[in-house]
This record gives structure tokens, C-alpha cells and sequence, in this order.
């Protein structure tokens, strides 16, 4: 067999070329980060050659052995990572775990309420373009229109009126610590089951910066990447009265065949996740969050609820007139990587948006501290008030690869 550089030098250069680029660039998408080189060797091992329908011992296909092992060792790890009495380490993402738990709760055309999309919502939690607005009768909720954080009182109310057969918790973009306990009271008062979906702080809820939603909702749904620096991949957390159900729907219900090399990689990040370092990287996540926070602050840039708890922020552009595409763009030409993203009840919608969302995990994990998000807020401020302005660009993209080289990061792949 020949070597991917030989065999095919076109994809071979394409990776190169993305190792090159997230080694020189500030990658700040808050649902990004960089894995280690341990995680990366387990999803790329013979495991991706394993057909093992079913779940561990109970497969459908023989040799299955060390698939056993390797699922058993996720399962244990994540239980004892989040303390949950259940889990299911198989969705291949974010969104399928969501959609096996509606499916093996919910009928067709039952109610659900979870967070618009503008106010930092994810598509699975009710919009209209994804198969949970479409299959499901889907009621969104907002966020208070002058603090832009969640007014509970105003949930109940919502909740009380169109009785929801689940409440989805959690979001893509709303950056304040989220009250589980309130939502479950919301939830018993009409008799709903609760989901919290914490694909965005899994990291932080296993570090104990955040409260756990895992004893208190019925079920917790998850990436295995952003801030738990792992695959790309789901998973799901109930309590064990759902525990089959949610299997059954896994397997066989939406999907065949586990993904046995990204499960031993799920494995490695959870074993990651259970160190003391992991810990410490998280508390430094939250603390570069919150310094360029006061950066943009002190530059009298506008952050959507005022601020940040947790690893990402967003900034309402609307004052300066310009759109968040605009500033994505502008920002990419200086070597700065961030995503548009709506605010709450944007009018420029998804395409333009009117804000741009900023996350600290990936620059964080580079080893970047206070002192290099004050330079980094001042770069992006200086993008922001001149948006069209190359010569900005470009002497910033400069100070970025000085930046960048002091903090190597996959140096080893493309050197």
C-alpha cells in the first residue's frame, strides 16, 4: 500500500496546507478547537476498517473484541467525566444525538420549545430548516430584549401557554451561565421532559466551571469537540429508566454501524478530560474569555448581555453599521479566524448577521494567556473600526505570525 503523499499528493497537500493554516492563523470560532496529537492517532487507526453493530457484547457482527474494549473504556470514562448514570458514546453528532432523543420521547407534531436561532439557538433545538421544526411542533423562546439573557419568569409564561412535551436548554451562542434548576421547574410545572443540550460547555460542566445539567434534566446532549477537545462526534447522558430507548433509537433507529475509530478517539479525549491540566486549561478558557471581553469593552464595543461566563462572546456591530460578514472577512484577510453570527432579534438574518461570535478554547490550548488576548482584542478592534482598510490587514497579519510562531501548534505535520 502506498503512502498518501505518493498515492494521492492532492489530498495529502490539502491537509498539509491545513495544518500550515491553523498553525498561522488565530483561530477564535468558539466551536473549534485543536486536538492532540494522541486523539488524532486514535481516529485515524485500524478501527475505521471495524463493522460493530450494536453495543458492547451484544454486536451483530464477529472479531469484535477490542471494539468492546474500546467502547466499554469511553462509556466508563464519560460517566465518571460527567457523573451520569447513563451514556450512549455512538451519535455521530451533536445533532443525531438530539434527534434520537426526540424520536425516542416524542411523536411526530408534538410540541417542543427551545431557543431561537437569533437569540443563539442551535437548528435542532426547533428551526424551521431543520427536520426538528419540521417534524416537531417547535415554540421558541428569546432572550430579555434589553439585557439579552434568559428571563424565566417570561419562559414559564411561554411554557404554561403552549405545553410543551419537551423543553430543549441549552445553545450555539448565548454566552452567560444557564440556570438548569430553573429550567426544570419550567419543565415540571407542565410536565415536560428536559433536554439540555451543552455540546458548547461539556468542557467547562466536566471541569466544574459550570453547573451540571446531568442530575438535574433528563437528558444532556453533547459534541465530543469545542471545548472537550476531542472528535467530532455526539453524545447522550439520561437518566437509566431511558437508557433503552435511547439505544433502541441510536441503534437501530437513525443509524447502522458505530464509528469505532472516532469512539477510541472519544476514549482518549475523555481520559484527557480527567486530568487535573484539563482542569487548569478550562479555568484558563473562561479567563482569556472574559480579558478580551473587558478589551472590547474598554474600546466601547458593544458585547450582546454585557459581557461573558463562559468561553465565547459575541459583539453587536450594529452601532458601527457594518455587517458580521464584513468584519469575518476583513478579520480572515489578517490571518484572524472568528464566524458572522446574528444577534439577538437580528434583522440582517444568518446570510449578513449583525454580529460576530469569538471563542478562546482553540488560542487556549496554544498555550495563550492574558497578555496575548489584550494584543488580539486590539487587533480586532483595530479591524472593526477600519473594515475596509488592506494596510491594517495586513500589518496585523504580520504581528499574527510573530504571534502564532511563539505558540506553535501541529508544527510537526508540516515542517
Amino acid at each position: 500500500m502506498k503512502h498518501l503523499h505518493e498515492f494521492d499528493p492532492d489530498i495529502y497537500n490539502a491537509i498539509q496546507q491545513e495544518a500550515f493554516n491553523e498553525s498561522n492563523r488565530l483561530v477564535m470560532i468558539a466551536s473549534e478547537n485543536h486536538v492532540s496529537r494522541a486523539v488524532l492517532e486514535a481516529q485515524g487507526c485500524v478501527l475505521t476498517n471495524k463493522y460493530a453493530e450494536g453495543y458492547p457484547h451484544k454486536r451483530y457482527y464477529g472479531g469484535c473484541e477490542m471494539a468492546d474494549v474500546v467502547e466499554d473504556l469511553a462509556i466508563m470514562r464519560a460517566k465518571e467525566l460527567f457523573g451520569c448514570e447513563h451514556v450512549n458514546v455512538q451519535s455521530h453528532s451533536g445533532s443525531q444525538a438530539n434527534m434520537a432523543v426526540y424520536m425516542a420521547m416524542l411523536k411526530p407534531g408534538d410540541t417542543i420549545m427551545g431557543l431561537d436561532l437569533s437569540c443563539g439557538g442551535h437548528l435542532t433545538h426547533g428551526s424551521r430548516v431543520s427536520f426538528s421544526g419540521s417534524v416537531y411542533n417547535a415554540v421558541g423562546y428569546g432572550v430579555n430584549k434589553s439585557t439579552h439573557v434568559f428571563d424565566y419568569d417570561e419562559l414559564l409564561s411561554l411554557a404554561k401557554t403552549h405545553k410543551p412535551k419537551m423543553i430543549v436548554c441549552g445553545a450555539s451562542a448565548y454566552p452567560r451561565t444557564i440556570d438548569f434548576k430553573m429550567f426544570r421547574d419550567i419543565a415540571d410545572e407542565v410536565g415536560a421532559y428536559l433536554l439540555a443540550d451543552i455540546a458548547h460547555i461539556a468542557g467547562m460542566v466536566a471541569a466544574k466551571l459550570h453547573p451540571s445539567p446531568v442530575d438535574i434534566c433528563d437528558f444532556a446532549t453533547t459534541t465530543t469537540h469545542k471545548t472537550l477537545r476531542g472528535p467530532r462526534g455526539g453524545m447522550i447522558m439520561c437518566k437509566e429508566k431511558y437508557a433503552a430507548a435511547i439505544d433502541k433509537m441510536i441503534f437501530p433507529g437513525i443509524q447502522g454501524g458505530p464509528l469505532m475509530h472516532v469512539i477510541a478517539a472519544k476514549a482518549v479525549c475523555f481520559k484527557e478530560a480527567l486530568s487535573p491540566e484539563f482542569v487548569q486549561y478550562q479555568q484558563q478558557v473562561v479567563k482569556n474569555a472574559m480579558v478580551l471581553a473587558d478589551e472590547f469593552m474598554h474600546y466601547g464595543l458593544n458585547l450582546v448581555s454585557g459581557g461573558t461566563d463562559t468561553h465565547l462572546l459575541l459583539i453587536n456591530l450594529t452601532s458601527q453599521g457594518i455587517t458580521g460578514k464584513t468584519i469575518e472577512d476583513s478579520l480572515s484577510k489578517a490571518n484572524i479566524i472568528v464566524n458572522k453570527n446574528t444577534i439577538p432579534y437580528d434583522t440582517n438574518g444568518p446570510v449578513l448577521t449583525s454580529g460576530i461570535r469569538i471563542g478562546t478554547p482553540s488560542l487556549t490550548t496554544r498555550g495563550m494567556k492574558g497578555e496575548e488576548m489584550i494584543m488580539i482584542g486590539h487587533w480586532i478592534e483595530q479591524v472593526i473600526a477600519e473594515p475596509t482598510n488592506e494596510e491594517v490587514f495586513m500589518d496585523i497579519k504580520h504581528q499574527v505570525l510573530t504571534l502564532t510562531e511563539r505558540f506553535p501548534i501541529y508544527e510537526w505535520m508540516w515542517r
